[in-house]
């Protein structure tokens, strides 16, 4: 498959508009083209390790769930580790893609994955996400009349001379007066010429309403989950079930205060990686995420908040498995697949 035409459908797949503004996603590192691609590796991290063992499975694009290039680079040598990555790759043609945060939100993404090891519950997204485009044009819409007294074509000829501005108009009566409504969309930036326009006329001025135009909230689709099980449990098995659906033997626990192990859990809140922005402020009977700060830790116990740390990458590696089956029918098993086996979080349990 042609590279752009992989990156096409992997769009499609979960849009990189998901992302959030601060992320690094999408084609990191592209071969000189035409590329083809034959087969798509996948890993939560591109380490060096991961590296070679992508080229000794003669991978033509690696999609790293984390971004292996964030910060900016000001040179490519062989001094630093990620610089390596960027020099292997190039050298044997191979691509490097990050979603990341894209698909933490999306609806068949890391987040509804780890929600799937709590147990039968309905979930929503703790922060929706919005659509990338406004449903109308502008970010704001102005509304006003225009009485029998003034020349509503003149006026509308006026607004339209501001640069992003959109008008519509039609007929009205107040007070059994005929008035003529003229209603705009406008940008950011061209809200302030508006706003002078209508000051020069105190009639327009005082009776302008002027309305934010908010982007619609995208279905299942956002940061974090918030997650209602149908039946409670205890923290014991609910510990049970995330350990079994992580594959892990150990997980650490900060128990809310004045919760015990027998303690029922109803509402779990979950953020796949590092979840302390995401999950503040959320009521709930437990926070699951890979990490978070000491404090914000030490915060949510003291509101008898439960808390569940897996470090970081563990609660995000498993959902591979599951992206490689959608991802497979997705394009039609028209290329391979395949899955990192040295990829695994830096941290062990000792």
């Amino acid at each position: 498959m042609d590279l752009k035409v992989l990156l096409s459908s992997l769009n499609d797949f979960a849009s990189l508009s998901l992302a959030e503004s601060w992320d690094n996603v999408g084609l990191l590192v592209e071969p000189s083209p035409p590329h083809t691609v034959h087969t798509l590796f996948l890993t939560n991290d591109l380490t060096e390790k991961v590296m070679e063992e992508a080229l000794q499975k003669k991978a033509d694009l690696i999609l790293s769930y984390h971004p292996p290039i964030f910060r900016p680079l000001k040179h490519i040598t062989w001094k630093t580790w990620k610089e390596r990555l960027v020099i292997r790759a190039l050298e044997n043609r191979v691509g490097i893609y990050s979603p990341h945060t894209a698909y933490d939100a999306a609806p068949q993404g890391v987040n509804s994955w780890l929600a799937k090891g709590l147990g039968v519950c309905t979930s929503r997204p703790i922060h929706p996400s919005k659509a990338p485009k406004y449903p109308t044009v502008g970010t704001h819409r102005v509304e006003f009349s225009v009485n029998c007294t003034e020349d509503p074509d003149k006026v509308i000829s006026a607004v339209k001379e501001i640069a992003d501005v959109s008008v519509t108009s039609f007929s009205t009566r107040t007070d059994d007066e005929e008035q003529t409504r003229i209603s705009l969309n406008c940008s950011q930036e061209a809200l302030i010429q508006v706003v002078n326009f209508l000051s020069q006329s105190r009639q327009f001025y005082q009776k302008t309403e002027i309305l934010s135009l908010e982007k619609p909230l995208l279905l299942h689709t956002g940061m974090g989950r918030l997650c209602t099980l149908d039946e409670s449990v205890s923290l014991a098995t609910m510990i049970e079930r995330i350990k079994s659906h992580l594959k892990l033997s150990h997980v650490r626990l900060a128990l809310g205060v004045g919760r015990t192990l027998e303690s029922p859990v109803k509402v779990v809140a979950l953020c796949a990686g590092s979840g302390s922005t995401v999950l503040q402020g959320t009521e709930a009977d437990l926070y699951l995420t890979g990490e978070m700060s000491h404090h914000d830790v030490l915060d949510a116990a003291s509101q008898g908040i439960n808390v569940i740390l897996c470090e970081h990458s563990n609660t995000e590696r498993g959902f591979l498995s599951d992206l490689r089956d959608m991802l497979g029918a997705h394009l039609e098993n028209k290329i391979n697949i395949i899955l990192s086996e040295t990829d695994r979080d830096p941290l062990h349990v000792v």
